[in-house]
Formats: C-alpha cells, structure tokens, sequence
C-alpha cells in the first residue's frame, strides 16, 4: 500500500520514498544518520581515541602500540564478537537493539578490558592509558547495570568517553569534539533505536569517565 513503512532488518523503522527516484526529507536525514552511526561506531571511535590516548600517554610513537592495544580490547575485539554472533544469527546486526540479550556483549568488554589491562601493567604501559583502560572497564560496568533495567546508548557512552579521555590526557581543546559525540546521539534517535534520554544518559556516563584522573 502507498505510504506505507516496514522494519528494516536491523529492526529500525524504513523511511520509504513515494515518490519515482526522489527522496524525501525523512529518507535523506535516515540516510544521513546511518552513515554518521556506521563511520562513529564504536569500534572506530576507539580505535581512532586510544591511539590518540596513547600517544600523548607515551609522549612519543611508542605510545601507539599502547593505544592499538587499547582499541583491539575495548572495541575490535568486541566488535569482532559481535559479527562472529551475527554469523550465527544470534542478532541481526551490530546494533543489538533488544537489550535483554546485550549482556553477553557487555561481559566479553569486560573480559577484553581486563586482559588488556593486565598486559599494559606487565608492559609498564604508560600511566594515562592505563587509567584510560581502567575507566573505560568501569563504565562498561555501568552500562551493564544500567542495561538490566533499561536502555542506554553504548555508541554515545563511547563517543562521549573517547573525546572526554582525549581532553584530560591531550588538550582540552578536544571539547570541540563533542560535535562529534552529539551527531552520534543524534543519529541513534533519528534511526529509532535510542530516546534522547538513553543517549544522554549514555552520554554523561562516558563523560564520566574523566573521573578517574580526578581520583587516580
């Protein structure tokens, strides 16, 4: 029937297009937020902010090593996990958008984190990775409690963290950044898989991650 929507596979609603060929302003903002939610996805936020971490850890090259080491924990690894579990038809993609089944997600970070962390102080790895690594495991903790009664955003948590980490251990100027943590929020609502309350919510939890040079 014209005008008429139906679940996309990964289970956010279609943006269909009456017209021949042209889309409308709802398909094309969809299309917009898919390409910002798929390029600052977690795994690549990371990537890209633990070797931004490690680096000014470090001082020097060798603090990319760290870094990577880093991004493989906190997010290749789990990305990997994930993919591995859509092979199995486990989820119908990265999103995971039932969050009754996100736990074992959460544990494998937990995991990934936690042997990572443990190889950067057999390394004697720079400080300010190390504490980035310790923050992050402790906000997946967090994600994971928050989880078992209600949904939260795990994109914005990262994109949030990943800039707050690199303003302490960098420059504060990489505030401007949260352009960036804000376009993720804002992408997660126009697809329909977060409220606005669940990506801030992720959102202040990443951003609290900086507590832990406050403390450490």
């Amino acid at each position: 029937m014209t005008g008429s929507t139906a679940p996309t596979a990964d289970g956010a609603p279609s943006r269909g297009t009456p017209g021949e060929g042209t889309p409308t302003a709802s398909a094309r903002t969809a299309s917009a937020a898919r390409t910002v939610t798929d390029v600052l996805q977690p795994r690549n936020v990371l990537l890209a902010g633990m070797l931004g971490i490690g680096l000014a850890a470090a001082g020097e090259w060798t603090g990319l090593l760290w870094g990577f080491l880093g991004a493989l924990c906190a997010g290749l690894i789990p990305a990997g996990y994930i993919e591995w579990e859509r092979g199995r038809g486990t989820w119908g993609d990265r999103h995971v958008v039932d969050r009754t089944k996100r736990a074992p997600i959460f544990f494998v970070i937990l995991g990934s984190i936690g042997a990572g962390s443990v190889v950067m102080v057999l390394g004697d790895a720079p400080t300010g990775i190390l504490v980035a690594m310790l923050a992050l495991w402790v906000m997946t903790i967090g994600l994971l409690a928050v989880n078992t009664v209600w949904k939260i955003s795990v994109d914005s948590a990262v994109a949030s963290a990943s800039v707050s980490l690199l303003a302490v251990v960098h420059s504060p100027w990489w505030i401007a950044a949260y352009a960036l943590t804000w376009a993720v929020c804002w992408s997660r609502v126009a697809l329909g898989y977060h409220t606005v309350a669940q990506t801030v919510a992720g959102a202040g939890l990443g951003a609290a991650t900086t507590l832990a040079y406050v403390f450490g």
